[in-house]
């Protein structure tokens, strides 16, 4: 069983909440033995106000991230072609949704031809919800409650993975990130709707779900995605592909054995499937 990561590899040289550096990150995947990792940046926000907020508290601009993400693609492809016999590098992009992101994110694929690009949801109602519980509420309240911000979290997701067609859908349920009654919520008839509506649409499109082991990280009980929802994925036949969201050394790999015994156990292939490559003219 091979490891890799189909949404890792962010590293503190490109990445204001990440640390070392993009090769030092490299180094380490092949130490540990993967067979391919996906490097997955952040795509460089917007405007000032859909930055994220620790790229706001820092002081960064659109123009600013913009001209860190042109120096982060050639360094992405330098290292790629530097360690093509230690590993397979695919050199992508994360992105995100809120108001504007389609045609931004459209412009950035058309000007820095990442491999493939992994479709996330960090916002809802403008607002960074994953970033802090005050912010999360915040968002909850801007939108009319929890259950309204599961509903639009997941609607916001489809309408992505509709406009941007996404080799792989980032982090599926991350909406859950500050909520203990989580389990309670995605089980509400509305919210568990849109669950489904969204794993049958990512079956249609024949995607790759990324099991996000950042989570554990963090200290969740369990992976983003949840064990009910994983196992209707399964039902459906949907690819699922581990992912260590890694933010530094002190992360890449951890909790990756543990996932990977998950999905086995679920009885995924673990003969891990590629993302699909964009294609370019």
């Amino acid at each position: 069983m091979e490891f890799v990561s189909v949404h890792g590899g962010h590293s503190g040289q490109f990445c204001s909440h990440a640390e070392n550096s993009l090769e030092e990150i490299i180094l380490a995947y092949i130490s540990h033995g993967y067979a391919w990792v996906g490097v997955t940046e952040h795509a460089p926000g917007l405007t000032q106000n859909l930055l994220y907020t620790d790229q706001q508290n820092l002081g960064f601009t659109p123009e600013s991230l913009w001209a860190r993400f042109a120096r982060y693609m050639p360094e992405c492809r330098r290292l790629q072609a530097k360690y093509a016999n230690e590993i397979t590098i695919f050199a992508a992009m994360e992105t995100e949704t809120y108001s504007g992101y389609e045609e931004h994110i459209k412009t950035l694929i058309a000007e820095f031809r990442p491999d493939y690009i992994v479709g996330s949801v960090h916002f809802v109602g403008d607002i960074n919800f994953d970033y802090s519980p005050e912010k999360y509420a915040e968002a909850a309240a801007t939108v009319g409650g929890v259950e309204h911000l599961y509903c639009q979290y997941f609607d916001d997701q489809l309408a992505m993975i509709d406009s941007l067609r996404p080799a792989v859908v980032g982090h599926f349920d991350l909406v859950r990130i500050f909520d203990r009654d989580y389990p309670k919520h995605l089980a509400l008839p509305a919210v568990a709707e849109r669950i489904e509506r969204n794993l049958r649409r990512i079956k249609e499109l024949d995607l790759i779900m990324d099991f996000n082991l950042r989570a554990l990280y963090k200290g969740a009980s369990e992976p983003y995605i949840s064990r009910p929802i994983l196992v209707r994925a399964k039902e459906l036949g949907i690819a699922v592909a581990p992912g260590d969201d890694s933010h530094g050394l002190a992360n890449i790999h951890q909790n990756m054995e543990r996932g990977i015994a998950i999905l086995a156990d679920l009885g995924f292939d673990t003969n891990w499937r590629r993302p699909r490559p964009l294609a370019y003219p």
